[in-house]
Parts: C-alpha cells; structure tokens; sequence
C-alpha cells in the first residue's frame, strides 16, 4: 500500500541536524516499516540522509546533493531527482531494501521560550516575537537558526541564542531567570541583556553580550571551518582572540593571527567572563 504522505511538506519529514543513532532511536520506537525522515548528513556538508524503519533495523541512505551546471540535483544509488519531493514520491511506489516510503515519523512537540525581544534581523522569512513567548520547533534548520511556530499559527526563522527550553509541567519559579534586555547597540540589530544569571550562562554556554567593542576573549573549542569558506577564522584550544562585532546570527568576527574573519560565538568565552556574574 504507498503512502498517502505530503511529500512536499517539508516540515513533517525534515529532522534538520540529527545524529544517526538519534535517528536510529527515534524510528525503531516506531513499529511500523517504511516510516522515515530526512536529516542533514553530518560527514558531507550539503548532502542529506534518508533514514527509513525496515523490519528490525533502520537503514541510512546517503542522499548527494549534485550540482550540474546551474541545476541542483539528487542522486540516491543510481536514481536522479531534481529535488527531494520528488525522490520521496518514488520512494512511495518503489520498494527501498524491504519496504517504500509510509510516513514520516511522529516527533514529539518541543516548545521554546523567548528570553528576550526579537524584532527581526531584516530577512522577511525571521519570526518576531517578544520576551516570555511560546514557541513551536518546526525543524532545527541550521546551529543558530531554527523554524518555529507562534501561537497565532505565524511560521519563520528564530535565532536560537535567544530562545530557552520550555517544558509545560515544570514550575516557572523553578527556572533560571534573566533579567530584560537593554537597547540593542547603535548600528545593530542584536539585543544585549543587561546580566544573565550564572544558571543561564551555563546551560546555554551563551556569554554576556553586554560589553564595549574589541574584546579578547579565549577559545575554548576548535574549529576547522570548511575549505571553501576563506572568511572563517581556524581555531584552536587556548587562541586568544579580539572580537570586533557581534552579529545577532551567531556568527561574530574578529582578528586571531593576523587575519580577520568569522567564528561561532559558541566556541570562544571572554577572557574576564569568571567575574562577569558581579556584572550590572
């Protein structure tokens, strides 16, 4: 029987960053075959995976994306599409391994909460939203952009450093808390909260973005940026490195070895960020 699913409804099948044994777990709590998603390959930037629940076990099919000429395109094995609905709706009439495609699987809600004013950045697809709103994850497109949904049914991009975990049952005074967001920087569109509670700054790793510009600061993660791109800065553990802006996608700049460039804030910590919970 083929599946009577959507394929080009993106947000019922696209997962976005997941592990494979996340997805392995995720599909074998399903007891049906020929129930899947689609994730980003997390070895080959651009490519995607297709993972589908086959008798006992969950298959990962590679999915390349090729680019020919001006043409995108997707090969999986010795098949050719020109886009991923269309490789999916094949998928629904023709047998992978053991079985076609059925449905996508069933993820559980997860909601977020807004930890301060989002205006937009300027991109048309951002969703605004304002401090102590409730958000729906529609899928976790990219490390510091998600797609949401607000509780009037609006859709778009939210940065993720500016969001929390929302959990229904639990106890709002049982939260950390943060204190409100003060006037975003002359020239920016980021916001900069005036403290952040050592609670929060931990379990987000998201520093105090309060502070006069440029800044040192150390990294504390490595990161060997993609080939292609010449403008990200190379990382090691224990680099001392002046950040000149901060950008509200996540991405900052700054010198490090006499070249300037970009980094995820994520991996560095200002150098004087111990004491930065005395900080008003």
């Amino acid at each position: 029987m083929a599946g009577s699913f959507d394929p080009y409804d993106k947000n019922s099948w696209f997962v976005g960053p997941m592990t494979r044994q996340e997805a392995t777990d995720l599909l074998m709590a399903e007891n049906e075959a020929g129930i899947f998603i689609v994730r980003n390959s997390s070895t080959i930037q651009g490519d995607l995976v297709l993972c589908v629940r086959e008798d006992n076990k969950v298959s990962h099919y590679i999915i390349n994306k090729i680019q020919q000429g001006d043409q995108t395109r997707f090969r999986i094995g010795d098949q050719m599409f020109p886009d991923i609905p269309s490789l999916l709706n094949f998928y629904k009439l023709h047998y992978l391994d053991t079985t076609p495609l059925i449905r996508p699987a069933e993820r559980k809600v997860e909601k977020v909460r807004a930890k301060y004013d989002f205006t937009g950045s300027g991109d048309a697809d951002d969703l605004p939203f304002k401090k102590g709103e409730i958000l729906t994850i529609i899928s976790k497109d990219e490390e510091q952009w998600w797609t949401a949904r607000n509780s009037v049914g609006l859709t778009g991009s939210i940065p993720v450093p500016y969001v929390e975990k929302y959990d229904e049952n639990q106890i709002d005074g049982q939260n950390c808390r943060s204190s409100s967001p003060s006037t975003a920087q002359s020239g920016s569109s980021q916001l900069s909260p005036n403290t952040r509670s050592s609670c929060e700054r931990n379990r987000y790793n998201t520093p105090n973005i309060q502070r006069k510009l440029p800044a040192l600061a150390k990294v504390k993660q490595a990161r060997v940026p993609n080939a292609y791109d010449k403008t990200a800065l190379k990382l090691e553990v224990g680099d001392v490195i002046k950040v000149t802006k901060m950008n509200i996608n996540g991405q900052w700049e700054g010198e490090l070895r006499g070249k300037t460039g970009h980094f995820p804030f994520t991996h560095v910590e200002f150098i004087d960020s111990e004491n930065s919970e005395d900080e008003s």
